[in-house]
């Protein structure tokens, strides 16, 4: 049985529809892509967003930051970014004696944290930077700390990463691994938008705006730290019947024999449909998941878990069309 209170459900719902509306004064159509994200928030997880430059993406992480009153910082990775451009490093402060020092000791060592340390980070064009640097933001997506010079310290919370890369410029890029991938909650596709949106995108970023000053004046805040981390909480609480786990877990297996597919997803897409099923119950005031939360959210929540076979590269098909055929072929449990 829920914990959750009906009153409480109503409430969440609301605030989260204020924050979508706040979004909607900055990011204009992308409906779906503003809606994920939410998702991906609400159930604690990364989002790795994928769309040619200019679509807005880091005009929503901004919006986002600014409409929760959250601290957010922005890394352009390059390939020569290091390890310790994104998590901080330790440097020598001659201004403060260490504690062992006597008379003319050099000074201490102070940690200088990297703009890892925030409740929203940017990645922008994750994929070009080196494997290593890209292994030190997995410790920080998975484990939720930093270690520096064998010292530990915690991120903020609330902590999302949002990571972008274009898909069409692959030259001077390092493919994310497969181990990384997996860490992200969810793979948005996000697309040019229609003509009408588009034509309301220029109009409001050229309308008493300076260079390219993000239209972000109109954005006011309805949610602080506390209140995500509360709403995370309630989401961490919404029942799932055991039919309907059993189903995401059919959904993932059936990826994995899949005509086409030459690797399926693993244990974590089943755990992420289950997490986004919750998060998805909870913007809709329910206090239980339904199979359709499930159904509605596997693309994005499998999409970078599975791989095209050779053939099916060669025949042009692409990953979302197959994972749609594989769904479409597992039942979804009945009421």
């Amino acid at each position: 049985m829920s914990t959750l209170r009906p009153e409480d459900l109503n409430r969440a719902a609301e605030l989260l529809n204020q924050l979508q509306g706040e979004l909607g004064k900055a990011v204009v159509g992308q409906q779906p892509v503003v809606d994920q994200i939410l998702l991906a928030l609400l159930a604690s997880g990364h989002a790795l967003i994928e769309g040619v430059p200019g679509l807005g993406k880091t005009l929503l992480a901004r919006a986002l930051a600014k409409a929760m009153r959250l601290a957010h910082a922005r890394i352009q990775f390059t390939p020569d970014l290091m390890p310790s451009d994104i998590t901080g490093h330790t440097v020598l402060d001659p201004a403060a004696r260490s504690a062992d020092s006597e008379g003319g000791g050099l000074g201490s060592l102070r940690v200088r944290r990297g703009p890892v340390f925030t409740h929203l980070l940017l990645a922008d064009e994750i994929n070009r930077a080196p494997a290593k640097t890209q292994s030190a933001l997995l410790e920080v997506m998975q484990e939720y700390q930093v270690t520096l010079d064998g010292q530990t310290l915690a991120l903020p919370r609330p902590f999302m990463v949002m990571a972008t890369q274009n898909p069409i410029e692959t030259e001077g890029t390092y493919p994310l691994p497969d181990a990384q991938l997996d860490r992200f909650l969810l793979k948005i596709e996000i697309d040019f938008p229609p003509p009408a949106d588009e034509t309301a995108i220029v109009q409001r970023a050229t309308d008493g705006q300076a260079g390219d000053q993000l239209p972000l004046q109109a954005v006011q805040p309805v949610l602080d730290e506390q209140q995500v981390i509360h709403l995370q909480g309630m989401a961490c609480n919404i029942r799932v019947d055991p039919q309907v786990v059993d189903y995401a877990v059919r959904v993932t297996r059936a990826t994995r024999e899949w005509p086409g597919l030459a690797a399926g997803a693993g244990p974590r897409g089943a755990i992420a449909l289950v997490r986004l099923a919750r998060a998805a119950a909870l913007v809709q005031a329910r206090d239980f998941a339904t199979p359709d939360d499930v159904k509605r959210h596997a693309l994005p929540a499998l999409r970078h878990r599975v791989q095209l076979s050779a053939d099916a590269q060669l025949d042009g098909r692409t990953v979302d069309v197959l994972l749609q055929a594989a769904l479409d072929s597992v039942e979804a449990p009945r009421a």
